[in-house]
């Protein structure tokens, strides 16, 4: 059963879909899913991130790079390249993103993350999917102009404040067949701006669980953003971006400027 997490009634409620696009709150209460303020489905603890995990984005950004930084996006393949976020940069389903005044490029990132629901140390492979609690969907904004050389994610890009968006639900694991064979898409304003497939992960999830348990004890609520395929469109204010990844959810975040008041959280 897919679970989420709202503010409802000055309450945080878990909640689980219900018929028509509603709530129903753990409670037994039905409410319309804009009469929540949502979370992410779970409280992350550890959030991993991956850079250039899709061969065509690679690719794509390698076509647009130095011979240098080429290089290094060829030498990725060897070795999952990997950054920590920290969680104030998770906002919810329906939530609002900031575009800075000095963007001179945003754009989104469509991602299955993973969530642990295991605690591991050097996981095998072949045993890494057994640590797995569930996925839910990922918007990761990166600000090309704030990248600092070779794609090193800096803190300007990867950890502002409701910069990545979680949700709206967490689906377990036993849900998902196949992890490495979800369709992936956003749209922008309704148009489709990005495709793609699991399948074609540089590093798959299992082999990611692996590399990061040989580093480090993972432990439920860890979660890994997996990356994201080709199709990067800059996007504004006012933008309602929507990404979707198949048999796991449909994420909606909205774009605003830089000083518009925060809203107030939902009654």
């Amino acid at each position: 059963m897919k679970q989420g997490r709202v503010v409802f009634g000055g309450a945080v409620h878990g909640c689980t879909p219900a018929a028509d696009g509603r709530v129903r709150l753990a409670d037994g209460r039905v409410v319309a899913e804009t009469d929540v303020q949502w979370l992410a489905p779970f409280e992350p603890r550890t959030i991993f991130t991956l850079a250039l995990n899709y061969a065509d984005h690679a690719s794509e950004l390698a076509a647009k790079s130095s011979r240098d930084q080429a290089a290094f996006l060829t030498a990725q393949r060897s070795e999952p390249v990997v950054f920590l976020k920290a969680a104030n940069a998770v906002v919810g389903h329906r939530g609002l993103t900031r575009r800075p005044r000095d963007a001179e490029f945003m754009h989104y990132e469509c991602e299955l993350a993973v969530v642990i629901g295991r605690e591991g140390r050097n996981v095998p492979r072949e045993r890494a999917l057994e640590h797995v609690l569930g996925y839910t969907v990922a918007n990761d904004y990166a600000i090309r102009n704030f990248l600092e050389p070779y794609y090193r994610p800096n803190l300007r890009v990867k950890n502002r404040d409701a910069g990545t968006a979680l949700g709206p639900w967490l689906v377990p694991a036993s849900a998902i067949a196949d992890p490495q064979r979800l369709r992936l898409t956003t749209h922008v304003n309704g148009k489709l701006v990005q495709e793609g497939t699991t399948a074609d992960m540089v590093h798959d999830v299992a082999s990611l669980i692996e590399f990061l348990s040989g580093i480090m004890t993972i432990s439920p609520g860890d979660v890994i953003l997996t990356g994201t395929p080709k199709g990067s469109v800059d996007v504004r204010p006012g933008d309602e971006v929507v990404c979707e990844v198949e048999g796991v959810g449909r994420l909606l975040n909205t774009l605003v400027d830089d000083w518009t008041p925060a809203p107030r959280p939902a009654a």
